[in-house]
């Protein structure tokens, strides 16, 4: 994960929302919850109604998303990166049917607001990039995508699949699937960087399924996290709480999984949590402070845990909307 701050059109090349969107050329009728994000990103429009630039190259990708005009940008096909491309503001990413997005390497939203990111494959980030960064940004929309990588190399060889860090603020994750890594998603960089993030890092993730991820589900530090609605299967430890961050976990499913929730791991400063409503499936709990978040400061509806399951393998990932 890159920390330089400085703006860049692309880190290295190798090779909002409406009622009813297009999709692989086919009209895609969407609900009124998958037209606009519910959260902390709520009011995230992206693009908007900019007519569509469909796109299949890397060179053409990164010259589509550059800037801070209104734009969406239509990714046909899997393309090849090898590093990050920065994405400029107001900007939706749609991919294109059910198997379009990157591979090698990913995106990357620094200095910049207004984006939505739908309907991609991200897999195999080779590290130093993430499948996504999110950095110094704000009123973001990660939503439909399907991440994954591998677990047949060591910890480090891929970055994260999902990363926020360095003072963004008002993100929604929904509905995506993350499969198969050891680093999910990452809110928060460092432990020493207090100054800039304390009072941002708001961050909303319901109805995301993680299989086969071995932590950070999130790993949340100095901001304040709402998880609601997710189903976790085979993760060592899933949601954690540290560096005095704020997380709400509430009526999600977790199965196969050795520890949903912790706030005492890996730092030197624990985190705050409070639970309620979840089906850990035998998973067991280490909450050290109990939190004080416990209205999230928008409307939602929580499913029941019951439910969770079925709602979110039938709805989640590229393809579903």
């Amino acid at each position: 994960m890159s920390t330089n701050l400085s703006r860049r059109r692309f880190m290295v090349m190798t090779g909002g929302a409406a009622a009813a969107m297009t999709l692989g050329g086919l009209p895609q009728a969407a609900s009124a919850a998958e037209t606009a994000p519910t959260g902390f990103g709520a009011g995230t429009t992206g693009g908007g109604s900019a007519t569509p630039v469909t796109v299949s190259t890397l060179s053409a990708f990164a010259a589509a998303v550059e800037g801070d005009a209104a734009k969406v940008v239509r990714v046909s096909g899997l393309i090849t990166l090898s590093g990050q491309v920065d994405i400029g503001s107001n900007t939706t990413v749609l991919g294109v049917g059910s198997s379009s997005g990157f591979t090698g390497g990913g995106l990357r939203i620094i200095e910049a607001t207004n984006v939505i990111v739908r309907n991609l494959n991200i897999s195999k980030p080779l590290a130093p990039a993430d499948g996504i960064t999110v950095q110094e940004s704000t009123r973001v929309w990660i939503d439909h995508n399907a991440f994954s990588a591998d677990r047949d190399h060591d910890k480090d060889y891929y970055d994260g699949l999902l990363d926020i860090n360095h003072a963004s603020d008002y993100v929604t994750v929904s509905w995506n699937t993350f499969r198969d890594h050891f680093k999910g998603s990452l809110v928060g960089h460092s432990d020493n960087n207090g100054d800039e993030d304390t009072g941002h890092l708001r961050v909303t993730y319901h109805h995301n399924q993680f299989n086969n991820v071995y932590s950070r589900i999130p790993s949340l530090r100095f901001g304040t996290g709402h998880f609601y609605n997710n189903h976790v299967v085979g993760a060592d430890t899933a949601c954690h709480s540290r560096m005095g961050a704020q997380l709400l976990v509430e009526n999600n499913v977790f199965a196969s999984t050795k520890v949903a929730v912790t706030t005492n791991r890996s730092s030197d400063i624990d985190g705050y949590a409070v639970l309620r409503g979840n089906d850990l499936g035998g998973a067991a709990t280490e909450i050290s402070q109990v939190g004080s978040f416990t209205t999230p400061p928008y409307s939602y509806t929580a499913e029941a845990a019951s439910t969770v399951a079925a709602s979110v393998a039938a709805g989640a990932g590229a393809g579903r909307i």
